[in-house]
């Protein structure tokens, strides 16, 4: 198990909210575990690679992979993140007061290896069927903590690759199987971010 996150200079960082989702990736691999929620991603991760860079180390791209709900139904395995946005902030609200458009949504360049999809990120676990059907209408995954990273990695001019894995259809029995998901899936989904990030090193 990782206990402690080191940037290995011109590597791929791996970055997951849990120690459960990143239990079986490569001991070889940088790991960072930000904890869950948009604040601890941002927090925990800018702390430790402004730190790093500040000794000369910085990685070449951030890696983030995790669980996510579904939106839709039918939708499982593991999917790559081509566009993310915050579905709890009101950048439409926030358009009208400014008189300009304040843009929420952020498009990002995949690999080509896996299927495609887009995701939402809040700080509220989607559980109720309301939710569900509003955040739908832009995304088919939702997640805590993806959009965050992507920012970080934005105003640290880092490349990112998201790679996420279905572990529930964000409804009202989510909670009680996201443990029994993680379990299952947390192998799967570190073999398949690692073969990513090997790829895109390769072409570099």
């Amino acid at each position: 198990m990782h206990t402690t996150p080191k940037v290995i200079p011109n590597r791929p960082l791996f970055v997951s909210a849990t120690q459960e989702e990143a239990v079986h990736l490569p001991k070889e691999c940088a790991l960072i575990v930000t904890g869950i929620g948009t604040l601890n991603a941002t927090i925990t991760l800018m702390d430790l690679l402004i730190s790093e860079r500040e000794q000369g180390r910085t990685p070449s791209r951030l890696i983030n992979f995790g669980t996510v709900g579904a939106l839709q139904d039918g939708l499982h395995g593991i999917y790559e993140v081509n566009r993310c946005h915050q579905h709890d902030f009101d950048h439409e609200i926030i358009s009208e007061m400014n008189g300009k458009p304040y843009p929420n949504h952020i498009d990002l360049p995949t690999s080509g290896l896996l299927e495609e999809k887009r995701l939402a990120t809040g700080d509220a676990f989607i559980h109720r069927r309301e939710d569900r059907e509003r955040i739908a209408r832009e995304a088919e995954l939702v997640d805590m903590e993806g959009y965050a990273i992507v920012r970080v990695a934005q105003h640290l001019g880092l490349p990112v690759t998201l790679i996420k894995q279905v572990s529930d259809q964000a409804n009202e029995d989510s909670a009680a199987l996201w443990d029994e998901a993680v379990e299952l899936g947390a192998r799967e989904l570190a073999q398949v971010a690692f073969h990513v990030a090997e790829e895109l090193e390769k072409r570099s």
